[in-house]
């Protein structure tokens, strides 16, 4: 428990808090006869303190950004997905307690099982030391390098038309320039256009690629405070 909690950069003092954290309820079910014992109380909790943390640190970091923007910056950020690799780089579980059938069908590695003991973690961590040690380790493990990341899975074409559209009568459109390279390695080249104005030129080895990188270009020229 002590390498996982110098994992974790927290150390509990009441350690039966990162037990619970830990236990499945298939174990609870068959060692205690009892659900409770299980993590998902724990979970309910830390997803609640996850999400006002992700919203409050994405308004402050964000502040030109709508509501709607950062509603789903934040859905991103605090996914199921997410979650997964942050347990992952912390081998959460490796010190899961599982239930033998559980244990048995791959529990260890589900992808829901260990995003769900990441939010137990930090409810437990919350009840063992408050909010500050809670929130550092959500701004340690989950909402590490944030900017970046936004950045890779940014849907610019979906940006540019949902800002083009805060005025009436606008009209996107894509026109390929050409491609080059053989079958097995081409590259596109593609412009956006605003009402038939050249707005940004993308390059990628798909058509849905170059798009993405002309939309980009044409939101950091025309919305360089949403790139």
């Amino acid at each position: 428990m002590r390498q996982l909690q110098k994992a974790i950069g927290y150390f509990f003092r009441d350690s039966a808090l990162l037990e619970t954290a830990l236990t499945h309820t298939s174990y609870a079910n068959e060692v205690y006869k009892d659900g409770l014992h299980s993590y998902e109380r724990l979970e309910f909790l830390g997803d609640s303190i996850l999400g006002f943390t992700a919203a409050d640190y994405l308004s402050r970091t964000f502040p030109k950004l709508h509501e709607g923007e950062l509603t789903k910056l934040r859905a991103e950020l605090v996914c199921e997905t997410s979650l997964a690799e942050t347990a992952k780089k912390l081998d959460l579980g490796a010190h899961l307690r599982l239930g033998k059938g559980e244990e048995a069908g791959g529990g260890r590695c589900r992808t829901s099982i260990i995003a769900d003991v990441v939010e137990a973690i930090i409810a437990a961590i919350y009840l063992d030391g408050g909010l500050d040690p809670a929130q550092r380790f959500i701004y340690t493990h989950v909402l590490v390098d944030t900017k970046a990341r936004i950045r890779l899975n940014t849907d610019y074409k979906t940006m540019l038309q949902e800002l083009i559209q805060q005025k009436k009568n606008q009209v996107l459109t894509y026109e390929l320039l050409g491609e080059t390279g053989p079958d097995h390695d081409k590259e596109f080249s593609v412009r956006v256009l605003l009402n038939g104005r050249p707005i940004g030129v993308g390059a990628g080895t798909s058509k849905k690629r170059a798009e993405q990188a002309a939309a980009k270009e044409a939101v950091e020229a025309l919305f360089p405070d949403h790139s």
